[in-house]
Parts: C-alpha cells; sequence; structure tokens
C-alpha cells in the first residue's frame, strides 16, 4: 500500500529499460487520444510509444486522469487512436477480438448465470464449432485453474469478491488469448485476497506465457508482479514519463524480494516520480 510520500531520491534513471528489442509483437506507436469538447480540443493521450514481448508482464501506473485506461481501452480495440496505431503482430487493432481479454475491477459478471456458465457462455462464442463435451471440459479445467470447482454451480451473488473475481480471470483465460489486459482487477480487494490473486495469477501466467497488461496504483504490486513498469506523467497530454525494469528473478518470493535492498531503491524511485515529479494536482481536478 502507498502510505507516504518518500525523501526525494536522485534525479537519475537507474533501471530505465532499454529499448526493446523484439518490437513485432505488441507495439503501441506514436499513439494520441484527442476527444472533442466545447472548449475545443481535449488531449488525453499525447505521443504514446511502447513494445511489447511476447509473454512479458507489464503493469501501468499513475494517477487518476492520466489515460491509462484510455490506452488499455484502444489495445483492447473498445477505443481507437486519434493518432498513432497499435499493432498486435505488425496487425492494425481496429476492434475488440478474442486474442485481447480485458478483466475489470467490477467483474462483469452475468449475475443470472452460474459460475460455470458465465464462464461457458465465454468459450460458446469463441468456439462456436466446438464439440460441447470439449467446450465444457475447457471450462473445468480453467474454473480449476483459479480453484474454483467446487462453486461452478453458484451464481456471483451467492460468492465473495475475490471469487468473483476468480471467475472473470478464468473466464477471459478460457478463450486463449494472446493478450490479457487487467484493469485494476485486485483494487476492490482486501489486502489478503489480493495476495493470494496476485499469486495464483503469476502462477497462470508462468505456465501459459500470455502477454499481461495490467493497470495499478499499488506500487508494492507493480514491483512483485511485472517485468517492467510503465509510469506515466499526468493528464491531459499524458505521456510515458519512465520505464522501470523490474530485476528479480522469477519464480518470486515475496519476503524474499521485500528483503533485497533493490526493492526498496525501486519502490522509493517509483514513489518518488509520482509525489514529486508529477505530484496530481487536486486543485486542478
Amino acid at each position: 500500500m502507498i502510505m507516504q510520500a518518500p525523501q526525494r531520491v536522485p534525479n537519475r534513471m537507474p533501471f530505465q529499460s532499454p529499448p526493446n528489442q523484439n518490437q513485432n509483437f505488441l507495439t503501441i506507436k506514436g499513439v494520441s487520444k484527442i476527444y472533442p469538447t466545447a472548449n475545443g480540443p481535449y488531449t488525453v493521450l499525447d505521443g504514446i510509444d511502447l513494445n511489447v514481448q511476447e509473454g512479458e508482464f507489464i503493469c501501468i501506473i499513475g494517477h487518476s486522469g492520466c489515460g491509462k485506461s484510455t490506452l488499455l481501452n484502444m489495445v483492447s480495440g473498445f477505443n481507437t487512436p486519434s493518432d498513432g496505431v497499435v499493432l498486435l503482430q505488425d496487425q492494425p487493432i481496429t476492434e475488440p477480438g478474442p486474442d485481447r481479454m480485458m478483466v475489470f475491477q467490477n467483474y462483469c459478471l452475468l449475475p443470472w448465470m452460474s459460475v460455470f456458465d458465465n464462464v461457458y457462455t465465454a468459450v460458446d462464442a469463441v468456439f462456436p464449432h466446438k464439440p460441447q463435451a470439449e467446450k465444457r471440459a475447457i471450462v473445468k479445467e480453467h474454473l480449476a485453474m483459479v480453484g474454483l470447482t467446487e462453486a461452478m454451480d453458484k451464481k456471483p451473488g451467492q460468492i465473495s469478491g475475490g471469487m468473483k473475481q476468480r471467475v472473470a480471470i478464468a473466464r477471459a483465460l478460457s478463450i486463449r488469448p494472446q493478450v490479457l489486459i487487467l484493469d485494476e482487477p485486485f483494487g476492490a480487494l482486501d489486502a489478503i485476497t489480493k495476495e493470494e490473486l496476485q499469486e495464483e495469477l503469476l502462477k497462470i501466467w508462468r505456465e501459459h506465457r500470455v502477454t499481461v497488461l495490467m493497470i495499478t496504483h499499488d506500487i508494492d504490486e507493480a514491483l512483485f508482479m511485472a517485468d517492467r513498469l510503465v509510469m506515466m506523467t499526468n493528464g491531459p497530454a499524458a505521456k510515458i514519463g519512465e520505464i522501470l525494469d523490474i530485476p528479480f528473478s522469477r519464480p518470486r518470493n515475496r519476503s524474499r524480494i521485500m528483503e533485497d535492498p533493490k526493492y526498496y531503491e525501486l519502490r522509493n524511485y517509483a514513489l518518488d516520480f509520482l509525489y514529486n515529479k508529477f505530484a496530481h494536482d487536486d486543485a486542478a481536478e
């Protein structure tokens, strides 16, 4: 949890990532997003460039209003750039597709359907020609993956918030996406449930190596989960301010990482970026 602003650290970028050598999986090139308003054009994002390797786990952090969700909505295909292009394996993203699945903070489950049917509906929509037995097997496999075999006949109103998020993750992964997009997936959960789901997600990611883009406001979460941390400047006209490489080997042990001096150096550097270099101006809201 972010408790307070740290003491200022030296103005340097010791962990900034080198240019990505593999630029043909997910490429965000020169992306800007501008909305027309009564007062003239409003620029949310301005000139975003990011290359993501296949199988990377990327976390994105920044103050509210910096365009994080707008950026990921363009990767998912729910939104389109005003300028620039988003490419997946050199193909422009222009609409949503099953190769990119999004998990939201509020779960987005169908309350009248069982846990099983919430996942089955997605599998059936993407793989309509698969035999029913195979589709049911896919659903059971992914519910077992997130520890929900015993809850598959329950409805969302009968399970906890953490279990609902497990259903959402199982549903997203069940259609075998190339990119998993997570918009603060654990933000509404208590600390213990959040840590459990972080561990589960990393285990699934490690086994399946899906590419992950995740928005978070929790620096500790990002340092535990990500390969790289993308830090956004404030909006409007937000940009990528800095990108930090997270140097801890995988699989990661939370206690061991938190004993590493590099952890606190990275944490303080990220906090300094957010609270000193780009402190949020509440008066401007």
